[in-house]
């Protein structure tokens, strides 16, 4: 008897361990279950995009459109993305990125020199985009001390800047205005040139000349001046249009084609319509 309860509780023993073991090996499967999880999760919740630095090349014109509203509204919604602009004449940028200048999206002012870049197999052609037009205007310092009524009424003024029509495409368009206006000849020896339209500007926001030429955008960025009228609308053959296009030699290429995709949002059209310029339908 005593043999036989001996037996019992050895087997009862046994029976107890196999089923302790039973759960540790459960529980063990449950924990590395679980850790296999959190670790997934943890992984999935800190992947971040990589960085991406785009530079931009654009009209001296664009400089307020990008820097006050449209590169803070696209890197607020791509933190990733860092946007550095370079600003000046359509015709200087031209050369620099003929020169080898570290640039992802052209952005000109005309297409003469889009133009130029496609030829030279700079730009890709599918990529470029026209985007915006603008107007050629006629301003005085805010006094108007030449007391200009009208566009032919230039000729008052005995100082006047304009862009210089080798490289500046607002240059180009006040020379191509005037000419047809039969002033061109005229007016040449009372001409300030500046390296880019924002330089005009700031000459006659200042009283350096008593009139200048430059884009309706341009003038509406300070109260400084005065617009006098608009170029007439048989002195441009063409509208001026502002075409953009990625540089060849981007190394971001599929990041700058969204950054060109998002300035043809309606978001962004209207931040362009708000700086004075009129996005052209797609």
């Amino acid at each position: 008897m005593k043999k036989f309860l001996t037996a019992v509780m050895a087997v009862g023993l046994a029976a107890l361990l196999g089923g302790c073991g039973g759960n540790n090996g459960n529980s063990s499967e449950a924990s590395d279950t679980a850790a296999s999880s959190s670790t997934a999760s943890t992984t999935v919740s800190t992947t971040k995009a990589e960085p991406v630095k785009l530079n931009l090349a654009a009209a001296a014109s664009l400089e307020y459109a990008f820097q006050e509203k449209l590169i803070p509204m696209y890197q607020k919604d791509h933190p990733e993305v860092t946007i550095e602009g370079t600003y000046d004449s359509s015709g200087k940028l031209q050369t620099q990125i003929e020169s080898g200048m570290e640039a992802d999206l052209f952005f000109s002012a005309a297409t003469k020199q889009m133009d130029t870049l496609v030829g030279e197999d700079l730009i890709d052609k599918d990529s470029v985009t026209d985007m915006l037009e603008n107007k050629v205007v006629l301003i005085t310092p805010t006094n108007d001390p030449a007391g200009l009524q009208e566009f032919k009424d230039i000729e008052k003024a005995k100082t006047i800047a304009i862009g210089d029509p080798e490289s500046v495409p607002a240059g180009q368009y006040a020379k191509e205005v005037l000419t047809n206006l039969q002033l061109w000849d005229k007016l040449e020896s009372r001409f300030s040139l500046g390296t880019n339209v924002t330089e005009v500007l700031n000459w006659v926001a200042e009283s350096s000349a008593d009139a200048g030429i430059v884009y309706e955008t341009d003038a509406k960025t300070t109260d400084k001046v005065k617009v006098i009228a608009e170029a007439p609308a048989d002195s441009l053959e063409k509208p001026i249009i502002y075409p953009a296009g990625i540089v060849k030699a981007s190394k971001n290429t599929e990041a700058t084609k969204a950054f060109l995709d998002f300035l043809q949002t309606a978001k962004a059209s209207a931040v362009f319509k708000e700086y004075g310029f009129t996005p052209i339908a797609k």
